[in-house]
């Protein structure tokens, strides 16, 4: 540009004005609210989609530990003999095939026995079945059927005292269900060489078997030919046998004979029922177990959940505590440093050298059975779990403790509380909240561990543990694999969403390490 041609005397005056001659500037008020620490993490966390779902599948899984012990009908301690090993059953999902039934290759006489199952009181524990197999040299015939695992339990043998089975012939009487059936006349061969003989009812072909639905007849047609085989007497009462009338029967009598429905013992009768019946009748409620029974027949839907429990209680506990424990050691470290930092970063050492698993099992051995196993768990946990959190905050004090504002601060006469607290400890406060929070899954996965491996033993009476359910789960793999698929599959879950969680927690906390290792 040049100057020379740049006249600005030639500029008239009234051609400027001032700007705002009517106005005061002054400083505007900001109209959105301010944004804190947190909720600026907040805010970002919430744009990672992954983490937020993780939040959320983690904090369900937490609610069906604090919430299914109350509601449902089972506790740890609810077991039942005949009821094992069934699996899962929904009324609301059995259009998925969560029905209880599974499908099985039988044996003629396999198909035959489990037909019998529920012949009495027209239902049956087969639910399907398909083309018979006959197979090629030895004309044997196999049946594929769908087998429901709560009806195949069919008929057992009770033990009652005789209020007791006063009380269940009340029952029968004022309700009109039918609980107690006609015992056979093999009675006794059958209770002492057959383990399911309540169920052996009907007459065999060869009576000098004592193997459950063989030497049957069949019709034409090769379908089983079932004949009651009960015990009969002339009168209602005859010796040790007694006969029981219930409402809508003739009183159980056959022509002129009398069914037999009990059988007097030294503590009272033993009866003849049918056991799905007489389960409501003991408990209640009619059985229905979301994730089937284990070994034990205790409900796997309910026991997961107290298991779950104990692990998250536990890992909490232990986060609390090496939170306080690491925060605390890892300020003076770092905030002090010199010889102070040296001889407790001398003593961490020494400490975290030391195996956890050695130390879980040495406080097994020689302190559970004074304090009890969850607080000997307790103690190796804290043991060494806080020293990675002290190195975070030794870390953060060593980074921060320079700073300017800090400098400021202690030239104004800060105590060094005040500086550690007030200053340098809030602004590591992102690093600390995420290796806390990391702290909780690997709690829950090292006791799971422990008690897999038998280690640690949380089972008793009315307690459970994770990994208790994964170590008697293990035999039954390969027959029954939903007793150890769910606890597997919830642990899984639960660590992957951690993980997940922690990754975004990361990010919000301290947005410059995103995608980075800490």
């Amino acid at each position: 540009m040049d100057t020379k041609k740049l006249n600005l005397t030639n500029i008239p005056k009234e051609k400027f004005a001032l700007a705002g001659e009517d106005r005061r500037i002054t400083d505007t008020k900001f109209e959105t609210k301010p944004v804190g620490y947190f909720k600026d993490a907040f805010n970002r966390f919430k744009k990672n989609k992954s983490s937020l779902v993780a939040a959320i599948i983690i904090l369900l899984l937490f609610l069906y530990a604090l919430i299914v012990p109350f509601f449902s009908n089972y506790n740890v301690n609810f077991r039942d003999g005949y009821y094992k090993m069934l699996l899962p059953k929904s009324k609301i999902f059995s259009f998925l095939g969560w029905d209880g039934c599974s499908w099985y290759t039988v044996s003629q006489a396999g198909y035959d026995s489990y037909s019998a199952i529920g012949y009495e009181y027209g239902s049956s524990a087969v639910r399907k079945v398909e083309e018979p197999i006959v197979e090629e040299g030895t004309g044997k015939t196999y049946y594929k059927i769908y087998l429901d695992s709560y009806e195949k339990v069919g008929f057992a043998y009770v033990d009652l005292t005789e209020d007791e089975f006063e009380a269940l012939k009340d029952y029968q009487n004022r309700t009109g269900i039918q609980v107690c059936y006609p015992i056979p006349e093999n009675y006794k061969m059958s209770y002492q060489s057959v383990a399911n003989s309540a169920n052996l009812w009907y007459k065999l072909a060869d009576t000098s078997s004592t193997t459950t639905g063989a030497a049957l007849n069949h019709d034409a047609d090769g379908n089983p030919i079932f004949e009651n085989n009960y015990i009969v007497k002339e009168s209602q009462t005859y010796g040790r046998y007694d006969s029981l009338r219930i409402a809508g029967d003739d009183g159980g009598k056959n022509g002129k004979s009398w069914y037999v429905y009990s059988i007097k013992n030294q503590t009272g009768y033993r009866v003849r029922v049918l056991y799905s019946a007489y389960y409501k009748y003991k408990n209640g409620f009619e059985a229905n177990h979301l994730f089937g029974t284990n070994q034990h027949g205790q409900d796997i839907f309910v026991c997961l959940a107290v298991g779950a429990r104990l692990s998250f209680l536990l890992a909490i506990a232990v986060s609390i505590l090496n939170f306080f424990i690491g925060v605390s050691y890892g300020s003076v470290e770092g905030y002090y440093g010199g010889a102070i930092d040296l001889i407790l970063e001398r003593i961490s050492d020494i400490l975290s050298s030391v195996p956890f698993i050695v130390v879980a099992t040495l406080f097994q051995l020689h302190l559970a059975n004074k304090v009890g196993a969850v607080p000997s768990l307790l103690f190796a946990f804290v043991l060494t779990g806080w020293i990675g959190i002290a190195h975070r905050v030794r870390t953060q004090f060593y980074r921060f403790k320079n700073s300017e504002y800090v400098l400021a601060a202690r030239t104004l006469g800060a105590r060094d509380s005040r500086l550690i607290f007030r200053h340098v400890l809030p602004n590591s406060l992102g690093t600390i909240i995420t290796g806390t929070v990391l702290i909780i899954p690997g709690v829950i996965f090292s006791e799971s561990m422990l008690t897999y491996l038998g280690i640690v033993n949380l089972e008793t009476s009315g307690l459970t543990s994770i990994g208790t359910m994964l170590s008697n789960g293990q035999a039954y793999l390969s027959t029954y694999p939903h007793i150890i698929a769910f606890p597997a599959v919830f642990i899984s879950l639960l660590e992957i969403s951690f993980n997940l969680f922690g990754n975004g927690l990361r990010d919000a906390f301290n947005p410059s390490l995103r995608g980075a290792e800490e």
